[in-house]
């Protein structure tokens, strides 16, 4: 009898650098989008509602963070041991653990829903939230909440839909909710005068119809094999999705700790300045939306070399493995510069696309954004590396990168700095803890690259 050739995976063939450009751009363009979300909001709402709307935004921002969080752990989880499973020649496993990841991304959803709901009062204290701003921020939480499993079903599914060789369906999902949610905000916010509820509503009414259309992929367009007993979450699969998941959702976690405890040192040392309490909150509210734009660039390209570390790892071409690391760090280190240069020259014109302020709130966002971000052109190395360990199964090493920037340096040095210095101890622990991270982050790829034989 004659044998079928089985044909063999692009993965593992294709050119690295045509792979790279055909999984990344489309990973870019999505993390691209979904920052989008908040940053869309923060510019119409800093037009229509002012600068309290601008801080509201800034204290729910955790519970977006913690959203991701969750989707992050699942998502990079599953597609992780997907692509590893494939990689080995276990498509039936492969299959089962997505279909784990998937079922606990739409549970999870909805309880994190459920409790920002009960107890959306306390949290918004625990954030660092003002008399002044809490109104807004209500306002705004309340209906946001409603789209959270939509949000950590869009994130993580992106993940398996990429993982299954869909790059283009998972950038079309993000980008029809985005599309949909600008175009949404200025009619809610100006034509309808529904203020930063209108924000909210445009912004849930977007992850909604990127939600169905992930439900959709799942349902017509897989390439896996996907049965409804397969969407049964199973324990030992769940733990090997939370094993190499960990990393990214313990640093996205880590990112909603430090900007707790940001929120409210710049509450405390901001009421004893010259700025006060809300121009501080406003300002890094922006600054950090600004920043997510770099950060998604990175984190997309991190995304898209996902699937060809863990598929060419998991079938032993080491060589493959290193020539994407190295592509992957050039291309972070030269968009980093990129951004370096506009955050130093720039700030204030981008600071102003946000609303307009008082002179002070004008100062103090440009010397924040100088000195905080001075480091930019080598930020995206750690989230980058943090995504490679993930992707090859060594989940220890992925936790350890993942918490060197936002616990073992930024948290300490936000809590010692302002002791001596003020509000401007804030700033500078920003480069500090991000040089550290990145050397830390280069040090441990190049030992792990050196091993891959």
């Amino acid at each position: 009898m004659k044998e079928v050739a089985v044909p063999e995976n692009p993965l593992a063939s294709e050119k690295t650098g045509r792979l790279i450009a055909k999984f990344a751009v489309p990973a870019i363009i999505s993390m691209l989008v979904s920052s989008l979300y908040n940053i869309v909001d923060q510019i119409f709402i800093g037009q229509g509602v002012g600068m309290l709307g601008n801080a509201a935004t800034n204290i729910a921002f955790p519970i977006s963070i913690i959203c991701t969080a969750t989707a992050l752990l699942l998502g990079i989880g599953s597609s992780s041991n997907f692509n590893l499973e494939s990689g080995r020649g276990n498509l039936g496993q492969a299959s089962r653990i997505a279909g784990t990841g998937l079922s606990g991304l739409a549970v999870s959803g909805t309880m994190i829903a459920v409790i920002t709901l009960l107890f959306l009062n306390p949290l918004l204290e625990l954030f660092g939230v003002t008399p002044d701003v809490l109104p807004f921020a209500v306002d705004y939480t309340s209906i946001t909440a409603l789209g959270i499993p939509f949000l950590i079903l869009t994130t993580g599914g992106n993940h398996l839909i990429r993982a299954d060789r869909s790059p283009t369906y998972s950038m079309t999902c993000m980008l029809s909710g985005a599309i949909l949610n600008t175009i949404l905000d200025p009619l809610f916010i100006f034509e309808f005068d529904w203020g930063i509820k209108g924000a909210a509503w445009a912004t849930v009414i977007g992850q909604v119809v990127s939600g169905f259309l992930v439900i959709l992929y799942f349902i017509r367009f897989r390439k896996m094999e996907l049965t409804l007993k397969k969407l049964r979450p199973r324990a030992e699969y769940l733990k090997a999705i939370v094993s190499l998941g960990m990393a990214a959702g313990i640093n996205q976690v880590a990112n909603a700790l430090v900007q707790i405890v940001l929120n409210n040192s710049l509450r405390h040392y901001g009421a004893v300045s010259m700025y006060g309490t809300d121009i501080p909150l406003a300002c890094v509210g922006v600054i950090s939306k600004v920043n997510m734009v770099f950060m998604s660039i990175c984190i997309g390209i991190s995304q898209g070399c996902q699937p060809l570390w863990g598929f060419n790892y998991g079938a032993a071409h080491y060589d493959r493995v290193r020539d994407v690391y190295k592509k992957a760090f050039q291309i972070c280190v030269m968009i980093g510069i990129v951004f370096f240069l506009c955050f130093q020259f720039f700030s204030r014109q981008i600071i102003g696309i946000f609303g307009t302020g008082s002179e002070e709130y004008f100062q103090f966002a440009e010397r924040y954004f100088r000195i905080f971000m001075f480091m930019t052109f080598i930020n995206g190395i750690q989230p980058m590396s943090t995504g490679f360990f993930t992707s090859i199964g060594k989940a220890k090493l992925g936790i350890v990168v993942s918490l060197t920037k936002q616990i073992i340096f930024l948290m300490p040095l936000i809590l010692i700095f302002p002791l001596f210095m003020g509000i401007d101890g804030l700033m500078y622990a920003g480069p500090i803890a991000d040089g550290a991270a990145a050397a830390a982050a280069i040090g441990l790829a190049v030992r792990e690259l050196k091993r891959c034989s």
